[in-house]
């Protein structure tokens, strides 16, 4: 029979299982492998999603209303006509429905009264677009030419903070739209 006996004094422990070690450390470098390709997977696809949008804005300020003269002002950056009559004033973008170019105001040689969905408006232009062709009414109705629909309306207010007159170019109102400033 066989008994066990313990080491001698000053002996040192057997060494661990080289395997346990070994496996230990391979399934840490699979693990960190693992780690780094998916955070790597992570960063590209979050790089496919822009930080900032580069649309303009769709609501902007356009100037307090004394800066507009009776009748109409063009502003190219906003590719719109401001309408002013006395107190009142409408928008009417400047984008040709055919294919977005932007349409030139005709000045009437004459004013002409009409009733746009039920309300008067005195029409001073008329709008044609140079690339095709297609000619528009005082009040953007399509007449003529390849363009399908008559030019958009946009809703205007006034900034509570500044007073001045705010479009949003992402809010298409009625031809019968008016803003009345006090």
């Amino acid at each position: 029979m066989t008994t066990k006996t313990d080491p001698p004094a000053g002996a040192t422990a057997p060494p661990a299982e080289p395997n346990s070690r070994r496996e230990f450390l391979m399934k840490a470098g699979i693990g960190a492998g693992v780690v780094a390709l998916v955070g790597q997977a992570g960063a590209s696809l979050r790089s496919l999603v822009p930080n900032v949008s580069y649309d303009a804005p769709t609501t902007v300020k356009l100037g307090a209303p004394t800066d507009f003269p009776d009748g109409m002002k063009f502003l190219p950056d906003e590719r719109l006509f401001v309408f002013r009559e006395g107190k009142t004033f409408h928008a009417i973008s400047a984008v040709c429905t055919h294919l977005g170019c932007t349409v030139r105001a005709e000045a009437l040689s004459k004013v002409e009264e009409a009733s746009v969905e039920g309300k008067p408006l005195r029409l001073t232009h008329r709008f044609q677009c140079p690339c095709h062709g297609s000619k528009y009414s005082g009040d953007g109705t399509n007449e003529t030419g390849p363009a399908p629909k008559p030019l958009a309306w946009y809703q205007l207010s006034v900034a509570a903070d500044d007073g001045q007159l705010v479009v949003d170019l992402a809010q298409e109102v009625g031809h019968d739209f008016r803003l009345t400033v006090a």
